[in-house]
């Protein structure tokens, strides 16, 4: 049957407390998108940030963002006062996050001073993460200790977690780790309470999951055998992808490169273990670049620009065997976005995972020869007006030449003079399953609300609603669910 939903981060609802959360405001929008006919809210990674601010380059491919922890919660349980609570206040608009790190584990802090560690959900939680979180809070704990800087640039002698200098630190600073662990905890127990409402709607959740982990990051420092990396323990390589409709040079990641002979030895662990996390979190799980896996894109370390990688062969359909006999039949969505290929097209259809389809990319040249013109729209992908990558739809098309602008208007239905009203109905009346749109296309909202431009580091992963939308907007929503059959 066909369904519909939208994409938002949870970064990106409103709050008093600068950035979205697990509190009401996150109830109150699934209680909106149940009104409003949809069926599938989508978001981007939930891992906690760090440099950057991005979803895509978290400490630890496992733990969730703290960021995200509803406040008043803890208030109700008597971990915080009303007034502290009240100290975390800040304005209305695109995410602080400067203001947030100075703030928010502070405060965090005073809940756990006042957390019962010998409660027994605590110690079960933590019991049933430990193949992950003491590793995590261990890092966590050093990265503090030692001003916040990368492992790389740790004294001699913290290299691993079972170095001496390292266990010693461990029994020296046990408050410090057992706080991760509190954070943790939180943040498991809201948001299972959090997905077992939204799925009471009959709504899904469809995570979100980088291909690679980032350097700076547990998941690197617990085990580098992991990675592709040099004698001394130093990167072989980095990952990105080359020149592309995002950006001239090709987008210049930075993340570890996977040894994936290494991985495929020990029966690809670390990927049934990071799926099987994810899918207890999500009901759907949209797998970043997931062309990667059948070749990826690997560049120099010292390179300065992406132009100067070389594409190697991926553990392709047999690294999902492995998942599949792990965890049985995943509900995965591939990010096949970018340099299409013979093999991707091959992977997909051996899996049996949907791709993906962009509307914004359907316009350009002879619609035929374009992958992601609509009428291209199958039933084996889940389409989108845009995603976090792309500008919103209006911002999109305002920036095209007038040209342009008419190309894209003769190729959509007649009759409706908003364009991207018009996208949203012809993406609706398209054939795939599943169809998501950026909240912020619902709105109408300009190139201020985008989310991430590709290829820049500053400015992103900011923007927010500044309420829970109208009910005009909630009718309209449902009544094209309705036309369109979603």
């Amino acid at each position: 049957m066909k369904n519909c939903g939208v994409l938002l981060h949870i970064s990106s609802l409103p709050s008093r407390y600068g950035i979205g959360n697990l509190g009401r405001e996150a109830y109150a929008f699934a209680d909106f998108l149940h009104g409003a006919g949809q069926k599938v809210w989508q978001i981007l990674p939930i891992g906690p940030t760090s440099y950057g601010d991005s979803p895509y380059q978290s400490p630890s491919s496992f733990a969730g963002n703290p960021y995200f922890i509803d406040l008043d919660d803890l208030c109700a349980q008597g971990l915080l006062t009303r007034e502290e609570c009240d100290t975390a206040v800040l304005p209305c608009g695109a995410v602080d996050y400067g203001a947030l790190f100075a703030s928010r584990m502070p405060l965090l802090r005073k809940a756990f001073a006042r957390f019962d560690t010998s409660c027994a959900e605590y110690i079960r939680f933590c019991e049933s993460q430990k193949d992950w979180l003491p590793t995590y809070a261990l890092f966590t704990a050093l990265k503090w200790h030692f001003s916040l800087r990368p492992h790389w640039a740790w004294p001699s002698g913290y290299e691993r977690p079972d170095a001496p200098a390292v266990r010693a630190f461990a029994d020296a600073h046990k408050e410090d780790l057992a706080f991760t662990c509190f954070t943790q905890y939180i943040f498991d127990t809201q948001w299972r309470k959090f997905k077992t409402y939204v799925n009471g709607l009959g709504i899904a959740l469809i995570g979100d999951m980088p291909i690679y982990a980032a350097y700076d990051s547990a998941d690197f420092w617990e085990d580098r055998s992991r990675f592709a990396v040099d004698e001394n323990g130093n990167l072989a390589g980095v990952a990105g992808v080359p020149p592309d409709y995002f950006s001239a040079d090709g987008q210049l990641w930075g993340n570890p490169l996977y040894d994936w002979d290494n991985m495929r030895a020990d029966g690809y662990r670390f990927w049934i273990a990071r799926i099987g996390r994810a899918l207890t979190l999500f009901d759907r799980l949209r797998i970043d670049h997931f062309r990667g896996f059948c070749a990826y894109y690997a560049i120099p370390a010292q390179a300065s620009t992406a132009r100067e990688g070389v594409w190697k062969n991926g553990p392709g359909q047999e690294l999902f065997k492995a998942v599949h006999a792990a965890l049985g039949n995943a509900d995965i969505i591939a990010e096949d976005l970018g340099v299409d290929a013979p093999e991707l097209r091959k992977l997909l259809a051996d899996c049996g995972y949907p791709g993906m389809k962009v509307m914004q990319f359907g316009f350009g040249g002879n619609a035929a020869q374009n992958a992601h013109a609509l009428k291209n729209f199958a039933p084996a992908y889940v389409g989108y007006t845009g995603t976090h990558d792309n500008d919103t739809s209006l911002g999109w098309f305002s920036a095209l030449s007038a040209q342009e602008r008419k190309r894209v208007r003769d190729r959509l239905p007649r009759g409706q003079s908003d364009t991207v009203k018009a996208m949203i109905c012809a993406l609706y009346g398209s054939r795939v399953q599943t169809a998501v749109v950026p909240m912020q296309d619902w709105l109408r909202q300009g190139s201020a609300a985008r989310m991430n431009t590709p290829g820049t580091s500053e400015g992103n992963w900011r923007y927010r609603m500044e309420n829970i939308p109208s009910p005009s907007l909630q009718a309209e929503m449902k009544q094209t669910a309705l036309q369109y059959g979603r």
